[in-house]
């Protein structure tokens, strides 16, 4: 796992982190999520990679809350995740067994992910959203939904696409 930690801009401290999975291998080194993740979903291993993950990040959690350390930690969700009617019973789960208030967790899903099958996504992030776990859209404005559609989903961060603010600073407008 590595953490990359999530800044307030009104403060400049750190409010929380994002739990990244990365694999160790033995001879090429770090990989990065691009190269395994779909491979992951495609098998089937999905489910079984984001549920270690959130037990690892809840366990991180739940070291840092006893260190007095008061971060969020977010996990990203993949579709496949989504279209699990058990998620938000191993959320709740995971939660319990470390003792991790709903509140510091925020799951990132993407876009594409909600418009896959809307109407059972919105089941289910209302379901895991009622236990006060923070829902987050990652990379928003590459897919096709509207504000409007967002406006239905108990999101409480929308995180706009890297190709729609790389340029902002350099490219004059305003």
């Amino acid at each position: 796992m590595h953490y990359q930690p999530k800044i307030g801009l009104d403060t400049g401290r750190v409010v929380g982190v994002e739990a990244l999975v990365r694999w160790q291998h033995p001879e090429r080194g770090i990989v990065g999520p691009d190269e395994f993740i779909g491979l992951a979903e495609h098998t089937g291993l999905i489910k079984s990679l984001t549920a270690r993950v959130l037990d690892m990040a809840l366990r991180q959690q739940r070291a840092w809350i006893d260190a007095g350390l008061q971060v969020s930690v977010s996990v990203n969700l993949s579709v496949r995740n989504l279209m699990d009617s058990r998620l938000p019973e191993q959320v709740a789960s995971q939660l319990a067994k470390w003792r991790v208030p709903a509140s510091q967790l925020t799951l990132e899903i993407t876009e594409s992910s909600i418009m896959a099958d809307p109407v059972r996504t919105k089941q289910i992030l209302d379901s895991i959203s009622n236990q006060g776990v923070s829902l987050s859209v990652d990379d928003f404005g590459i897919g096709h939904s509207s504000l409007s559609y967002l406006k239905q989903l108990p999101v409480s961060e929308i995180k706009i696409d890297r190709s729609f603010v790389m340029d902002m600073q350099n490219n004059g407008t305003q």
